[in-house]
Protein backbone atom coordinates (compact mmCIF):
# COMPACT_ATOMS: atom_id res chain seq x y z
CA UNK A 1 0.00 0.00 0.00
CA UNK A 2 2.76 2.24 1.03
CA UNK A 3 4.84 1.77 -2.78
CA UNK A 4 1.05 2.28 -4.06
CA UNK A 5 0.12 5.38 -3.01
CA UNK A 6 4.24 7.01 -3.12
CA UNK A 7 3.84 5.93 -7.04
CA UNK A 8 0.80 8.19 -7.27
CA UNK A 9 2.37 10.84 -5.18
CA UNK A 10 5.14 10.86 -7.97
CA UNK A 11 2.96 10.69 -10.80
CA UNK A 12 1.38 13.66 -9.50
CA UNK A 13 4.07 15.84 -8.87
CA UNK A 14 5.52 14.67 -12.22
CA UNK A 15 2.29 15.55 -14.65
CA UNK A 16 1.18 18.49 -12.92
CA UNK A 17 -1.84 16.71 -11.80
CA UNK A 18 -4.74 17.20 -9.10
CA UNK A 19 -6.97 14.01 -7.45
CA UNK A 20 -10.63 15.34 -6.69
CA UNK A 21 -12.94 12.70 -4.08
CA UNK A 22 -15.87 12.60 -3.07
CA UNK A 23 -16.32 11.53 0.30
CA UNK A 24 -18.17 8.42 -0.76
CA UNK A 25 -15.01 6.97 -1.85
CA UNK A 26 -13.11 4.39 -0.38
CA UNK A 27 -11.07 5.69 2.38
CA UNK A 28 -7.31 4.98 1.19
CA UNK A 29 -8.62 6.99 -1.95
CA UNK A 30 -9.94 9.92 0.16
CA UNK A 31 -6.62 10.11 1.86
CA UNK A 32 -4.98 10.73 -0.84
CA UNK A 33 -6.77 13.52 -2.94
CA UNK A 34 -5.74 17.02 -2.86
CA UNK A 35 -9.51 17.76 -1.68
CA UNK A 36 -12.48 15.48 -0.70
CA UNK A 37 -16.10 17.35 -1.22
CA UNK A 38 -19.03 17.00 -1.62
CA UNK A 39 -20.60 17.99 -5.42
CA UNK A 40 -21.00 21.69 -5.18
CA UNK A 41 -17.54 21.79 -3.28
CA UNK A 42 -15.83 19.31 -5.86
CA UNK A 43 -17.77 21.86 -8.60
CA UNK A 44 -16.20 25.08 -7.14
CA UNK A 45 -12.40 23.20 -6.56
CA UNK A 46 -12.84 21.71 -10.89
CA UNK A 47 -13.59 25.79 -11.51
CA UNK A 48 -10.40 26.83 -9.64
CA UNK A 49 -7.77 23.66 -10.75
CA UNK A 50 -4.44 24.86 -12.87
CA UNK A 51 -3.56 21.59 -12.61
CA UNK A 52 -3.11 20.04 -16.14
CA UNK A 53 -4.27 16.71 -15.32
CA UNK A 54 -7.54 16.23 -13.56
CA UNK A 55 -8.29 12.88 -11.86
CA UNK A 56 -11.83 12.42 -10.48
CA UNK A 57 -12.40 9.94 -8.19
CA UNK A 58 -16.26 9.83 -8.27
CA UNK A 59 -18.82 9.02 -10.91
CA UNK A 60 -19.60 10.20 -14.60
CA UNK A 61 -21.60 13.22 -13.83
CA UNK A 62 -18.93 14.54 -11.54
CA UNK A 63 -15.96 13.82 -14.02
CA UNK A 64 -18.21 15.98 -16.72
CA UNK A 65 -18.67 18.84 -14.50
CA UNK A 66 -14.94 18.67 -14.04
CA UNK A 67 -14.87 18.54 -18.04
CA UNK A 68 -17.30 21.36 -18.74
CA UNK A 69 -15.67 23.60 -15.94
CA UNK A 70 -12.13 23.36 -17.27
CA UNK A 71 -12.69 22.35 -21.14
CA UNK A 72 -8.81 22.74 -21.55
CA UNK A 73 -7.30 20.08 -19.45
CA UNK A 74 -8.04 16.56 -19.40
CA UNK A 75 -9.88 15.13 -17.28
CA UNK A 76 -9.77 11.24 -16.24
CA UNK A 77 -11.78 8.64 -14.22
CA UNK A 78 -10.31 5.71 -12.68
CA UNK A 79 -13.19 3.61 -13.79
CA UNK A 80 -15.45 4.86 -16.75
CA UNK A 81 -18.39 2.83 -16.01
CA UNK A 82 -19.12 4.39 -12.29
CA UNK A 83 -22.44 5.96 -13.53
CA UNK A 84 -25.03 6.60 -10.86
CA UNK A 85 -28.30 5.43 -10.60
CA UNK A 86 -29.72 8.55 -10.20
CA UNK A 87 -28.69 10.46 -13.39
CA UNK A 88 -29.63 7.39 -15.37
CA UNK A 89 -33.31 7.16 -13.94
CA UNK A 90 -33.68 10.72 -15.99
CA UNK A 91 -32.72 9.61 -19.84
CA UNK A 92 -31.77 12.87 -21.79
CA UNK A 93 -34.67 11.88 -24.70
CA UNK A 94 -37.58 11.28 -22.03
CA UNK A 95 -36.74 14.35 -20.15
CA UNK A 96 -36.71 16.37 -23.42
CA UNK A 97 -40.33 15.25 -24.80
CA UNK A 98 -41.46 16.09 -20.40
CA UNK A 99 -39.71 19.44 -20.92
CA UNK A 100 -41.48 20.04 -23.98
CA UNK A 101 -44.99 19.39 -22.59
CA UNK A 102 -44.30 22.46 -20.41
CA UNK A 103 -42.49 25.08 -22.16
CA UNK A 104 -43.11 27.98 -20.40
CA UNK A 105 -41.63 26.03 -17.21
CA UNK A 106 -37.83 26.88 -15.84
CA UNK A 107 -35.64 23.67 -15.18
CA UNK A 108 -33.66 23.27 -12.20
CA UNK A 109 -31.51 19.80 -11.74
CA UNK A 110 -29.68 18.74 -9.36
CA UNK A 111 -26.26 18.11 -9.89
CA UNK A 112 -26.60 14.51 -10.31
CA UNK A 113 -27.45 14.11 -13.91
CA UNK A 114 -25.48 14.20 -17.13
CA UNK A 115 -24.09 16.51 -19.63
CA UNK A 116 -27.07 16.51 -21.50
CA UNK A 117 -29.45 17.16 -18.49
CA UNK A 118 -27.51 19.85 -17.72
CA UNK A 119 -27.67 21.75 -21.09
CA UNK A 120 -31.40 21.39 -21.08
CA UNK A 121 -31.56 23.14 -17.54
CA UNK A 122 -31.70 27.11 -16.63
CA UNK A 123 -29.60 26.63 -13.58
CA UNK A 124 -28.03 23.85 -11.51
CA UNK A 125 -28.22 22.93 -7.99
CA UNK A 126 -26.29 20.89 -5.14
CA UNK A 127 -28.28 19.43 -2.14
CA UNK A 128 -26.32 22.11 -0.50
CA UNK A 129 -27.83 24.99 -1.99
CA UNK A 130 -30.82 23.52 -3.64
CA UNK A 131 -33.52 25.93 -1.03
CA UNK A 132 -31.36 29.34 -1.66
CA UNK A 133 -31.30 28.31 -5.69
CA UNK A 134 -34.96 28.09 -5.17
CA UNK A 135 -35.52 30.93 -3.37
CA UNK A 136 -33.50 33.23 -5.91
CA UNK A 137 -35.87 31.72 -8.93
CA UNK A 138 -38.78 32.88 -7.47
CA UNK A 139 -37.47 36.23 -6.67
CA UNK A 140 -36.06 36.75 -10.36
CA UNK A 141 -38.95 34.96 -12.32
CA UNK A 142 -41.53 35.82 -10.02
CA UNK A 143 -43.90 32.97 -7.64
CA UNK A 144 -46.03 32.25 -10.68
CA UNK A 145 -43.33 30.76 -13.57
CA UNK A 146 -43.47 27.24 -13.27
CA UNK A 147 -40.43 25.20 -12.60
CA UNK A 148 -39.33 21.69 -13.57
CA UNK A 149 -37.33 19.86 -11.19
CA UNK A 150 -35.05 16.56 -11.52
CA UNK A 151 -34.16 14.35 -11.39
CA UNK A 152 -34.39 13.57 -8.01
CA UNK A 153 -37.85 13.40 -6.67
CA UNK A 154 -37.04 13.08 -2.96
CA UNK A 155 -35.00 16.22 -3.24
CA UNK A 156 -37.39 18.12 -5.21
CA UNK A 157 -40.05 16.99 -2.78
CA UNK A 158 -37.85 18.21 0.62
CA UNK A 159 -37.17 21.47 -1.17
CA UNK A 160 -40.72 22.27 -2.27
CA UNK A 161 -41.70 21.90 1.21
CA UNK A 162 -38.83 23.95 2.68
CA UNK A 163 -39.58 26.96 0.07
CA UNK A 164 -43.50 26.47 -0.12
CA UNK A 165 -42.27 26.81 -3.92
CA UNK A 166 -44.68 23.93 -5.76
CA UNK A 167 -42.69 22.18 -8.46
CA UNK A 168 -42.94 19.45 -11.22
CA UNK A 169 -40.90 16.34 -10.07
CA UNK A 170 -39.28 14.59 -12.73
CA UNK A 171 -39.60 10.86 -11.24
CA UNK A 172 -35.63 9.93 -10.71
CA UNK A 173 -34.33 8.02 -7.33
CA UNK A 174 -30.79 6.78 -6.17
CA UNK A 175 -30.95 3.43 -5.39
CA UNK A 176 -28.33 4.04 -2.22
CA UNK A 177 -30.88 6.83 -0.96
CA UNK A 178 -33.92 4.44 -1.22
CA UNK A 179 -32.84 1.60 0.32
CA UNK A 180 -32.96 2.62 4.16
CA UNK A 181 -35.23 0.25 5.89
CA UNK A 182 -37.28 2.67 8.16
CA UNK A 183 -38.49 -0.38 10.24
CA UNK A 184 -34.31 -1.17 11.03
CA UNK A 185 -33.75 2.51 11.88
CA UNK A 186 -36.12 2.02 14.33
CA UNK A 187 -34.89 -1.31 16.00
CA UNK A 188 -31.61 0.72 16.25
CA UNK A 189 -33.03 3.25 18.01
CA UNK A 190 -34.46 0.90 20.41
CA UNK A 191 -31.05 0.00 21.22
CA UNK A 192 -29.55 3.24 21.06
CA UNK A 193 -32.11 5.33 22.46
CA UNK A 194 -29.52 7.87 22.79
CA UNK A 195 -29.06 8.29 18.92
CA UNK A 196 -29.80 11.18 17.04
CA UNK A 197 -31.33 10.59 13.44
CA UNK A 198 -29.65 12.57 10.73
CA UNK A 199 -30.51 11.94 6.58
CA UNK A 200 -29.90 13.25 3.32
CA UNK A 201 -32.35 14.67 1.66
CA UNK A 202 -32.06 11.88 -0.72
CA UNK A 203 -33.71 9.87 0.99
CA UNK A 204 -37.75 9.19 1.09
CA UNK A 205 -39.91 11.91 2.99
CA UNK A 206 -41.20 9.28 5.61
CA UNK A 207 -37.50 8.68 7.17
CA UNK A 208 -36.91 12.53 6.60
CA UNK A 209 -39.95 13.04 8.50
CA UNK A 210 -37.90 11.25 11.57
CA UNK A 211 -34.92 13.09 11.21
CA UNK A 212 -33.75 15.28 14.01
CA UNK A 213 -31.41 17.35 11.14
CA UNK A 214 -31.48 16.87 7.18
CA UNK A 215 -28.62 17.93 5.01
CA UNK A 216 -25.95 17.98 2.33
CA UNK A 217 -22.93 15.85 3.15
CA UNK A 218 -21.27 18.93 4.26
CA UNK A 219 -24.14 19.79 6.25
CA UNK A 220 -23.98 16.33 8.32
CA UNK A 221 -20.31 16.66 8.50
CA UNK A 222 -20.84 20.14 10.07
CA UNK A 223 -24.02 19.10 11.98
CA UNK A 224 -22.42 15.54 13.74
CA UNK A 225 -18.65 17.69 14.63
CA UNK A 226 -20.37 20.67 16.21
CA UNK A 227 -23.71 19.08 17.97
CA UNK A 228 -23.69 18.21 21.83
CA UNK A 229 -24.85 14.43 21.24
CA UNK A 230 -23.04 11.55 21.35
CA UNK A 231 -24.19 8.95 18.92
CA UNK A 232 -25.22 9.30 15.51
CA UNK A 233 -27.63 7.06 12.74
CA UNK A 234 -25.97 8.27 9.40
CA UNK A 235 -28.80 7.89 6.42
CA UNK A 236 -26.50 8.42 3.72
CA UNK A 237 -23.76 6.87 1.84
CA UNK A 238 -21.56 4.72 4.38
CA UNK A 239 -18.36 6.36 3.03
CA UNK A 240 -18.61 9.74 4.31
CA UNK A 241 -18.47 8.31 8.05
CA UNK A 242 -14.70 8.13 7.24
CA UNK A 243 -14.24 11.79 7.39
CA UNK A 244 -17.26 12.15 10.30
CA UNK A 245 -14.56 10.44 12.29
CA UNK A 246 -12.10 12.67 11.70
CA UNK A 247 -13.77 15.29 12.44
CA UNK A 248 -16.07 14.18 15.57
CA UNK A 249 -13.31 11.79 17.42
CA UNK A 250 -14.92 9.88 20.16
CA UNK A 251 -18.38 10.41 18.84
CA UNK A 252 -20.75 7.02 17.95
CA UNK A 253 -21.38 6.84 14.46
CA UNK A 254 -23.84 3.96 13.16
CA UNK A 255 -24.82 3.57 9.74
CA UNK A 256 -28.52 3.44 8.79
CA UNK A 257 -29.17 0.16 8.03
CA UNK A 258 -30.78 -1.29 4.13
CA UNK A 259 -33.80 -3.23 3.21
CA UNK A 260 -31.71 -6.13 2.61
CA UNK A 261 -30.43 -8.19 5.30
CA UNK A 262 -26.86 -9.03 4.71
CA UNK A 263 -26.01 -6.50 1.78
CA UNK A 264 -23.60 -3.40 1.17
CA UNK A 265 -27.16 -1.76 -0.19
CA UNK A 266 -25.89 1.49 2.01
CA UNK A 267 -22.83 1.49 -0.12
CA UNK A 268 -22.86 3.23 -4.00
CA UNK A 269 -21.59 0.18 -5.89
CA UNK A 270 -20.61 2.88 -8.80
CA UNK A 271 -18.18 5.04 -6.23
CA UNK A 272 -16.44 1.91 -5.26
CA UNK A 273 -15.80 0.89 -8.77
CA UNK A 274 -12.22 3.07 -8.10
CA UNK A 275 -9.23 2.03 -6.90
CA UNK A 276 -5.65 3.14 -5.73
CA UNK A 277 -4.75 0.81 -8.44
CA UNK A 278 -7.01 1.84 -10.71
CA UNK A 279 -6.18 5.71 -9.85
CA UNK A 280 -2.31 4.84 -10.65
CA UNK A 281 -3.30 3.22 -13.67
CA UNK A 282 -5.18 6.54 -15.13
CA UNK A 283 -2.69 8.44 -13.92
CA UNK A 284 -0.15 6.72 -15.49
CA UNK A 285 -1.84 6.50 -18.87
CA UNK A 286 -3.58 9.67 -18.51
CA UNK A 287 -6.90 6.78 -19.22
CA UNK A 288 -9.57 6.83 -19.20
CA UNK A 289 -10.29 10.12 -20.72
CA UNK A 290 -13.36 11.74 -19.76
CA UNK A 291 -14.34 13.15 -23.34
CA UNK A 292 -17.88 15.45 -23.34
CA UNK A 293 -18.62 16.91 -27.10
CA UNK A 294 -17.93 20.97 -27.19
CA UNK A 295 -21.26 21.68 -28.44
CA UNK A 296 -23.16 20.13 -25.40
CA UNK A 297 -20.07 21.45 -23.04
CA UNK A 298 -21.24 25.08 -24.00
CA UNK A 299 -24.73 24.45 -23.46
CA UNK A 300 -24.15 22.99 -19.69
CA UNK A 301 -21.48 25.62 -18.65
CA UNK A 302 -24.21 28.37 -18.41
CA UNK A 303 -26.31 26.39 -15.64
CA UNK A 304 -23.50 25.61 -14.28
CA UNK A 305 -21.93 28.71 -14.17
CA UNK A 306 -25.34 30.32 -13.22
CA UNK A 307 -25.17 27.88 -10.04
CA UNK A 308 -21.78 28.81 -8.72
CA UNK A 309 -22.41 32.94 -9.19
CA UNK A 310 -25.26 32.51 -6.78
CA UNK A 311 -23.95 30.39 -4.41
CA UNK A 312 -21.26 32.77 -3.28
Amino acid sequence: MHDLVAEIQELKRKKNAVILAHYYQEEEIQDIADFVGDSLELARAAQKSTADLIVFAGVHFMAEGAKILNPSRKVVMPDLRAGCSLSDSCPPAAFAQFRAKHPDHLVVSYINCSAAIKAQSDVIVTSSNAVKIIERVTREFGPDRGIIFAPDRNLGAYVSEQTGREMLLWQGACIVHETFSERKIAELQARHPEAVLIAHPECEPTLLAKAKFIGSTSALLRYVAEDSASTYIVATEEGILHEMKKRAPGKTLLPAPPNQPGCACNECPFMKLNTLEKILACLRDESPELIVPSDLMQKALKPLQRMLEWSN
